[in-house]
């Protein structure tokens, strides 16, 4: 199998959740290789800062302040890039968010919070790159950012129902696959699943840990961004009749 990003050269990404870690290391990979990206993101402003940065590189990095939870800011995006950088040949959904409360005296406006970004922001976005791929006739490919809490779970003082927006993305992505072989549609979808990755979500959702807790968590084996960077670049490298469904990631010495 020979593997080669040429195809995607100058074709239009759109990234999720963009403005800090995977996102960030997503974004820079992709215009590392020729692509034109559009970061959205609630703090849009740490897209452009970013942006700056990779001025120079093979491609070019775009900003789009959109939260994944409002469907119009989502509907605006690809509007925007459409008019402004052209059709999308690739969706990666990165964004997703984490709350700090639990099940046993959980919080249903946080638990809303994570369905509405992990799972619900995700299907509108697809549905909108799909859109857009079908009406121009383009084999593109869309990437969900999973996680291996969507295959097997452990206890975490956070967990709360993220573990189950995480196996719907599981579903998800198996239940596109089928949808777009059904319509005889030549899209590829691939879900990507890290472990553990050094990040700032914690701190992006205003996390207050117990001391004794992030210590304990800096012994745990992770990722680096970029990893998930180099994995994404990976998937789309693949020829055009190879489809990775599912790749998980983890750290050496992970549970």
């Amino acid at each position: 199998m020979v593997l080669s990003m040429e195809r995607w050269k100058g074709k239009v990404a759109i990234v999720t959740g963009s403005s800090v870690g995977i996102g960030v290391a997503i974004a820079e990979s992709l215009v590392n290789e020729g692509l034109v990206a559009l970061g959205l993101a609630r703090r849009s402003e740490k897209v452009e800062e970013h942006a700056k940065k990779l001025a120079g590189k093979k491609g070019k990095l775009y900003a789009f302040k959109a939260d994944i939870s409002k469907e119009e800011d989502i509907l605006k995006a690809f509007k925007w890039v459409t008019e402004n950088l052209g059709p999308v040949h690739i969706l990666i959904n990165n964004a997703g968010i984490v709350q700090q409360t639990n099940l046993v005296e959980g919080d249903a406006e946080k638990w809303k919070k994570i369905i509405d970004t992990n799972v619900i922001g995700l299907s509108i976005a697809t549905r909108e790159a799909v859109k857009i791929m079908k009406q121009n006739k383009i084999d593109g490919h869309i990437i969900h950012i999973n996680s291996t809490l969507a295959h097997r779970i452990s206890y975490q003082p956070f967990a709360n129902v993220y573990p189950a927006s995480k196996y719907a993305v599981t579903a998800l992505t198996e239940t596109l696959r089928q949808e777009l072989n059904h319509f005889g549609l030549k899209i590829k979808i691939t879900s990507v699943s890290p472990g553990i990755t050094t990040s700032e979500l914690g701190q992006t959702n205003n996390f207050v840990v117990d001391e004794n807790l992030m210590k304990e968590f800096e012994k745990i084996p992770k990722l680096d961004a970029e990893d998930i960077g180099d994995a994404v670049v990976y998937v789309l490298s693949t020829p055009p009749h190879v489809q990775v469904h599912e790749l998980m990631v983890q750290p050496i010495g992970a549970d």
